[in-house]
C-alpha cells in the first residue's frame, strides 16, 4: 500500500503538462485555433501517411477545455467541397473565423487558383461554399489566409508568400470591399534591407490596443517572427523572434489564441514522423506553447518546441461519456470515423445509423494517455464501447504506464467488425487526480475502441 502510494503521488508531476507534438494519430500541420463558448477548435492541415512531399486532401478538426487532452473530430472539409476546383492534393493551412453565429473557414487553393471561403452553422461543420468562386484569386501569392475583425467591425483578410496582401471584407464575410493591397512595409523590394524575414504563415491578432503580426520567417528551416502596428493595415515594425528556427523542424506556422487568461501559440515539427524515417518527409506533427507578453506588449522569446508543452488548466470528468478519441498522448493508434448501419437487413439496403470517431490499429503494448482525470466520487467499474477483431485487454493504468492497475477489461470475440457493443468491468477504489493510461494487450487488430465511462 505503501508503494502504490507512492507511484500515485508522483503522477502529479505527471499530470501537470502536456507532451509535444499534441497530435500522435494523424500527422498535422499549419495549426489554426479559435475560441468559441469556453471551448479551443484546434483546424489543421492534414498530411498523409505516405506522404513524401506535400500531400493533403483535407482539414481536420480537434477541440479542447484543457490544452492537454484533444478529442478528434475526424475531417472537417476537403478540396472536395469546392466544385471550382479539381485538384486532390494542396489543402494547405486554412483559419476559420466567428462571426454573427455563422464560421468561416477561408482555404488556398493550389495551382494559383486563389483563396477560397466555406460557410457553417457550427465549428464542427458541415462547411459548404457560398460563392462557388474564388474570393480572393490575385497572384501566385495566394497562400495561407488569416482573419481579423477589428474592433470597429470591419474585417480584413491577410495572405500570402513572399509578400503579404491583405483586402477588407465586407460583414457577409463572403465578399470583399475595395482592392488587394501589397503591404509596402514587408514587401520585399532587391537591393533594400529586410529586417522582417517574412516567408508565409501570416497570423494577425489585436491585443491591447497592439496589432500584431506573426508569421514563419525565413527558409528553410523557418523560426516565427513577428511585427507590431498601431493600424490593421500597417506600416508593421519588426520586433523579433517569438521562435527562432531550428534544424530539427524544416518549417513553422504559427497559430495564436488567448484563452482562460493565458496565451498560447501552437506550430509544428516532424518528431514523430523522424522516428520511424531517417529522410526527410512532409510529415510533420502540431505542436504548442505558452506563450508571454512583457509590459510594452512586446513578446518574450521561446525555445524551440519544449516537449512538455503546456500546464493542464482543467479537469477531465471521468463520469460522463468520454470519446476514446480524447487523448493526451499516444503510441501506435490511430483514428478513423467509422460508420454504423441498420442490423438485419439484406446487403446494401440498411440505413445509416450514425457515424462514429473511434481509436484503431490497436495492437499489443501501444497505448492512449489522458490527463487530469478528477475522481472526486471515487470509483466502482468503468464501462467500455468496443468491436472486437481479435479480442484482447484493456489495462487501466494511474499515473504511469506501468503504474496501479485499476481494472482489466477482456474484449472477447473475433471477427465482429463494426458491431460495437458496451462492457462492464469492475475497478480499484481510487480519488483524486490522476492521469490515466489505457495500455493494450493481445495479438494484432485487436479492436475499435469507441468511448469510456466511469461508474
Amino acid at each position: 500500500m505503501k508503494n502504490l502510494s507512492l507511484i500515485i503521488a508522483l503522477g502529479f508531476f505527471q499530470i501537470s503538462f502536456a507532451q509535444n507534438p499534441i497530435i500522435q494519430t494523424k500527422y498535422t500541420a499549419d495549426p489554426a485555433p479559435m475560441v468559441y463558448r469556453d471551448t479551443v477548435f484546434l483546424y489543421t492541415s492534414h498530411d498523409e501517411d505516405d506522404a513524401f512531399g506535400f500531400k493533403m486532401k483535407n482539414w481536420l478538426l480537434y477541440t479542447s477545455v484543457d490544452m492537454v487532452n484533444w478529442t478528434d473530430h475526424g475531417i472537417v472539409a476537403s478540396l472536395k467541397d469546392f466544385k471550382w476546383t479539381d485538384p486532390e492534393n494542396g489543402a494547405w493551412a486554412p483559419q476559420v473565423i466567428e462571426r454573427n453565429g455563422k464560421f468561416y473557414m477561408y482555404c488556398p487553393m493550389p495551382g494559383q487558383r486563389g483563396i477560397g471561403v466555406l460557410v457553417a452553422d457550427s465549428p464542427y461543420g458541415p462547411f459548404k461554399d457560398p460563392i462557388g468562386k474564388p474570393l480572393v484569386k490575385n497572384s501566385g501569392d495566394d497562400i495561407d489566409p488569416t482573419v481579423l475583425i477589428d474592433d470597429d467591425g470591419q474585417a480584413y483578410l491577410y495572405w500570402g508568400n513572399p509578400n503579404l496582401w491583405y483586402v477588407k471584407l465586407n460583414e457577409d464575410m463572403i465578399s470583399v470591399n475595395g482592392d488587394v493591397v501589397k503591404d509596402p512595409s514587408i514587401a520585399k523590394v532587391k537591393g533594400s534591407p529586410d529586417p522582417f524575414h517574412y516567408q508565409e504563415g501570416p497570423w494577425v491578432w489585436k491585443r491591447n490596443n497592439h496589432y500584431y503580426l506573426a508569421y514563419a520567417s525565413t527558409c528553410c528551416p523557418e523560426g516565427m517572427g513577428y511585427a507590431m502596428s498601431k493600424s490593421a493595415t500597417g506600416p508593421w515594425e519588426f520586433k523579433g523572434m517569438i521562435m527562432d528556427s531550428d534544424r530539427r523542424s524544416n518549417g513553422n506556422h504559427p497559430g495564436i489564441i488567448d484563452y482562460k487568461g493565458k496565451t498560447y501559440v501552437f506550430g509544428f515539427n516532424y518528431n514523430i514522423g523522424k522516428q520511424t524515417m531517417s529522410k526527410h518527409y512532409e510529415r510533420r506533427s502540431v505542436c504548442l506553447s505558452e506563450m508571454k507578453y512583457n509590459a510594452d506588449g512586446t513578446i518574450q522569446k521561446l525555445p524551440f518546441w519544449n516537449p512538455e508543452g503546456v500546464k493542464r488548466i482543467a479537469a477531465l470528468n471521468p463520469y460522463s461519456r468520454v470519446e476514446a478519441e480524447t487523448i493526451a498522448f499516444s503510441e501506435g493508434l490511430k483514428t478513423e470515423k467509422m460508420t454504423e448501419w441498420e442490423r438485419n437487413n439484406p446487403y446494401d439496403t440498411g440505413k445509416k445509423i450514425t457515424d462514429r470517431m473511434v481509436v484503431s490499429s490497436i495492437n499489443n503494448g501501444d497505448y492512449l494517455k489522458v490527463q487530469g482525470v478528477d475522481f472526486s466520487k471515487g470509483t466502482q467499474s468503468i464501462e467500455v464501447s468496443v468491436a472486437a477483431l481479435y479480442g484482447g485487454n484493456i489495462e487501466i493504468h494511474a499515473d504511469a504506464i506501468d503504474g496501479p492497475v485499476l481494472g482489466i477489461v477482456k474484449v472477447t470475440g473475433k471477427a465482429e467488425g463494426d458491431i460495437f457493443k458496451t462492457i462492464k468491468t469492475p475497478v480499484k477504489a481510487v480519488t483524486g487526480i490522476h492521469d490515466l493510461y489505457f495500455v493494450f494487450r493481445g495479438d494484432r487488430d485487436l479492436f475499435y475502441f469507441d468511448w469510456w465511462k466511469f461508474n
